[in-house]
C-alpha cells in the first residue's frame, strides 16, 4: 500500500513538474443561446485552450429544439430533419451531442445546459428577459454561481446587433448583467464577439433601450485572423480549426454549408462596462493570442 501511494505521490510530482503552466493560462466562459452560436469565434477558443494552457466553459441557454432546418441532416440522421415536432423531439439531445463534438474539437473544459425553450425566430429580447419565456431567475442563479466558482477572466458572448435573433440578444444581455452582478474584486470582462470578412464594413455601438451593451469609444476592436496562411506553400491556416467546429453541426446543414471556410476574422468588441482599465489587460490577452502557437497576424 505505501509503495502504490509513493508511486502515486511521484506521478502528481512529475505531471506538476512538466505541466506548471496549464493552470496559468487565461479562463473564458462562453455564454450563447444556441448549440452553434460558437462558430462565430471557435479558433480563438481553441488557441487559449490548446496553445495559452487556458480552460474555456461553455454555458448554453435554450435547449436548441428551434433548429429544425436540416434537409442534408434528414438523410444522415434518418429523421425529418425540417418538421417541427421531429425536431422538438429529437433536436436537444442531437443539438447536445453536436456541442460536445465542437467543443472537443476547442477543448472545452465543462459545459453548463440551461434547457430553456427554443421557441421560435422572434427579434425582441425582452419576453425573455422579463421572464415571460425563459425562467430568469433560475438562469441568473445558475449563472451567478458558475461565475463566481469559475473565476473567470473573459465572458464570451455574441454581439447583440439589433438584426440578431432574440435569443442570441438575451443571452448576451445575460452575460453583461451577470458580469455587472458580479461581487468579486476582478471582474470577467465581456466581449461580444463574431465573424466578420476583412472587407466588412460592420459597426457595432450598442442594442437600443439596453444601454449595458454599449461599446467603449476608447478601446479598439479586437480580431484574430484565422485565414492567414503559413506551413509549406502557406496552404495552412486556423480557417481549418473553424471548419471542424461547424462541421460537428449536422443538424444544421444549411446554415454551416453557407458559413464553411468563411468569415476571415473572429472580432470581439469590448463593452463600456468593463471599464477603461481593462482596456490594457484585453490588448494584452489578443497580443499573446497572436503570438502564441503558429504564425499569424
Amino acid at each position: 500500500m505505501k509503495k502504490a501511494t509513493h508511486t502515486l505521490y511521484f506521478v502528481l510530482s512529475l505531471l506538476l513538474f512538466y505541466y506548471p503552466s496549464y493552470s496559468q493560462g487565461p479562463k473564458v466562459l462562453i455564454i450563447t443561446a444556441h448549440p452553434d452560436d460558437e462558430t462565430m469565434f471557435p479558433v480563438t477558443v481553441f488557441k487559449v485552450t490548446h496553445e495559452m494552457k487556458g480552460t474555456a466553459d461553455v454555458a448554453l441557454i435554450t435547449d436548441g429544439s428551434g433548429g429544425y432546418n436540416g434537409l442534408v441532416a434528414s438523410s444522415y440522421y434518418g429523421k425529418n430533419m425540417t418538421d417541427s415536432a421531429t425536431g422538438r423531439t429529437y433536436l436537444p439531445l442531437i443539438r447536445k451531442k453536436e456541442l460536445l463534438c465542437s467543443g472537443e474539437v476547442m477543448g472545452i473544459r465543462n459545459f453548463y445546459f440551461f434547457d430553456q425553450i427554443d421557441d421560435f425566430y422572434q427579434m425582441n429580447p425582452e419576453p425573455f428577459l422579463s421572464g415571460e419565456r425563459w425562467d430568469m431567475t433560475y438562469c441568473e442563479k445558475k449563472l451567478d454561481k458558475i461565475i463566481e466558482q469559475g473565476k473567470y477572466d473573459f465572458i464570451f458572448c455574441l454581439v447583440p446587433d439589433a438584426g440578431q435573433h432574440a435569443h442570441h440578444k438575451t443571452a448576451s444581455i445575460m452575460a453583461i448583467r451577470a458580469a455587472q452582478r458580479f461581487k468579486g474584486a476582478d471582474k470577467p470582462i465581456v466581449l461580444g464577439g463574431r465573424s466578420t470578412g476583412k472587407d466588412s464594413d460592420y459597426k457595432f455601438i450598442e442594442l437600443e433601450n439596453y444601454p449595458e451593451t454599449r461599446t467603449s469609444a476608447k478601446a479598439p476592436v479586437f480580431y484574430f485572423d484565422r485565414s492567414y496562411g503559413f506551413g509549406e506553400n502557406n496552404k495552412h491556416s486556423y480557417m481549418i480549426v473553424a471548419d471542424w467546429v461547424k462541421a460537428c453541426h449536422k443538424s444544421q446543414s444549411g446554415d454551416m454549408n453557407a458559413a464553411m471556410h468563411k468569415g476571415d476574422l473572429e472580432t470581439f468588441w469590448y463593452f463600456e462596462i468593463n471599464g477603461d482599465l481593462n482596456i490594457e489587460r484585453t490588448k494584452t490577452f489578443f497580443e499573446q493570442l497572436k503570438s502564441s502557437g503558429f504564425p499569424t497576424k
